[in-house]
């Protein structure tokens, strides 16, 4: 199982913002504003794993994506990972729909928006 981390390791801050710059411009993010919330194995990502699993929240939505990011500061090569976000064993894990700091701040959000809520919760996930 990944290990979440909701902070981003200094080092790789740059490929982290560079990752979410590209994600903005694609059709993936539909024209929505996201923000990264956290990150799974970080330690392997530091390690050079050549992959970055990202939590990102935009909108009402928080999903988790794979980045492939190479190069250097001043330019950056990003795409997609080739393998599926957030699923193993054929089906999504719990804890990353969404992680925990941003559903606190995301309903906190729609709360001021609406009148009431409803929160539909199906063996750990909603």
């Amino acid at each position: 199982m990944p290990t979440v981390s909701e902070t981003i390791p200094t080092a790789l801050q740059p490929q982290v913002d560079a990752a979410l710059a590209w994600f903005s411009q694609t059709d993936e993010a539909a024209g929505e504003e996201f923000k990264v919330t956290g990150i799974l194995d970080p330690d392997e990502a530091l390690g050079g794993a050549g992959e970055l699993r990202l939590i990102l929240c935009g909108g009402d939505r928080c999903e988790q994506h794979s980045f492939q990011v190479r190069g250097s500061t001043n330019a950056w090569d990003v795409g997609f990972a080739n393998t599926e976000p957030a699923a193993e064993h054929g089906r999504p894990q719990a804890e990353l729909d969404p992680p925990p700091g941003p559903r606190l701040r995301w309903l906190d959000d729609i709360l001021d928006q609406h009148a009431f809520v409803l929160l539909l919760f199906y063996r750990g996930f909603w």
